[in-house]
């Protein structure tokens, strides 16, 4: 079959779908992949790529953007929210006719696609073809008991949460309702019909059961089918100088911010390094994309080493915890290599995934980046080194998703009548 994987946002949203597009490619499918450009680079060589506007990680990375993932008052996160949604606005109307444009132009036979793309509901329904919804996160289209929809970032009662679910789904239809006065060809399914599709369309949930499992009362086009990551050949290797770190210290702290950027990394990464210098807690600093930055003065402390990129599959096999900023992709491959872990969110489902790593007991809870200081930080970074329970934890969860063996209950949901 011809497939279209598509999804739009940072490289935790592209990543799911790049591994369930490997596992297609293996079973001799067709595939082709289309999201923003700056990913270009990432797509396999057998993949045909149709990119999608840049403006969407422009707009992540902007000024406005810092501001809503970092550390500042709720006027100004207001104003910058008030922003990052007009101009959304803009960036949908482009989105919705470069997917038009793409699905024309393969003619696919299915499309999985994640939550933001809003045209392959519309395709699904016009051509009587099937759409999968991909999902790297839970807590979302399906109400969990005890959990918000992960936009939110707290419990709020059981009613309340289940109305969160609600408010969403009608955003989600909304959106997709205002989308088809862009497409040049007559699309005028009501908001009911796009909601019941929604509703009872497929959906994959990317997650290890281990770490969520799936409730007995969800629908049956709803499943959690495992992560998977696909493998990322690489020439990187690792220099003296942190190799002869990773020799002096025995036990390691991993520190990292992913692709998350803030309104101001250097008062961030300040408050963090010196709770974890005041602890004497040797930590290896990914500065990646400059969320974190290599601060002279701490630079200069035996118990820190930065690194601007390295590859995680190869340190988390070589430290003891990690604190990171809780993207679905970087929670998951911590845990399955055993790392006690600990959350710093920054936005939207990353508070659901701390609260998830706090309930299952495999680290303390974390402190949103707009709350952090090194006061409050040194108990939680404490206890995460301390309390050995979170490694004991986090290691028998690895052992449980090591035993996931799902590619055959994935491939048989996604072709199934």
């Amino acid at each position: 079959m011809k497939i279209l994987l598509t999804s739009i946002g940072t490289r935790g949203d592209i990543e799911p779908f790049l591994a369930v597009g490997a596992i297609l490619q293996r079973n001799g499918h067709e595939i082709i992949y289309s999201f923003p450009s700056q990913f270009s680079s990432i797509i396999p060589e057998k993949g045909n790529f149709h990119p999608l506007s840049p403006r969407v990680i422009q707009l992540i990375e902007s000024k406005e953007g810092q501001t809503v993932m970092g550390k500042a008052g709720w006027w100004k996160k207001a104003k910058a929210l008030s922003y990052l949604y007009k101009e959304g606005q803009k960036i949908n109307e482009e989105l919705i006719t470069t997917h038009y444009e793409t699905v024309k132009a393969e003619n696919p036979d299915i499309i999985i696609h994640n939550a933001k793309c809003s045209y392959p509901t519309l395709w699904g329904l016009d051509q009587n073809k099937p759409t999968i919804l991909l999902s790297p996160v839970p807590f979302f289209i399906h109400s969990v008991k005890g959990h918000p929809h992960i936009g939110f970032n707290k419990n709020l009662g059981s009613w309340i949460n289940k109305l969160t679910y609600s408010l969403s789904n009608f955003g989600l239809t909304k959106t997709i309702y205002d989308g088809q006065k862009f497409l040049p060809e007559r699309f005028n399914y009501s908001k009911s019909i796009i909601k019941t599709e929604l509703l009872t369309k497929k959906i994959i949930f990317s997650i290890a059961p281990a770490l969520f499992s799936r409730p007995d009362y969800w629908p049956k086009n709803a499943q959690v089918l495992g992560f998977n990551e696909r493998e990322k050949p690489t020439t990187w290797k690792p220099d003296k100088s942190l190799e002869q770190f990773l020799t002096i210290h025995s036990k390691v702290l991993f520190l990292t911010f992913g692709s998350m950027v803030n309104s101001n990394p250097e008062q961030t990464s300040r408050c963090i390094y010196q709770a974890l210098a005041e602890l004497h807690i040797p930590t290896i600093v990914n500065t990646a994309s400059g969320g974190l930055l290599k601060l002279p003065a701490f630079s200069r402390n035996k118990n820190f080493h930065f690194v601007e990129n390295i590859p995680y599959q190869w340190i988390f096999k070589r430290v003891y915890a990690v604190i990171h900023h809780g993207g679905s992709g970087t929670t998951h491959s911590a845990l399955k290599h055993g790392c006690a872990s600990m959350i710093i969110p920054h936005i939207i489902d990353q508070f659901g995934w701390s609260s998830l790593v706090q309930e299952l007991k495999l680290g303390p809870k974390g402190i949103s980046i707009n709350k952090i200081s090194t006061d409050h930080l040194k108990k939680p970074i404490e206890a995460l080194w301390a309390d050995e329970t979170y490694k004991e934890n986090a290691r028998k969860l690895a052992s449980s998703m090591s035993n996931e063996n799902m590619e055959e209950r994935l491939l048989a949901f996604i072709f199934e009548g």
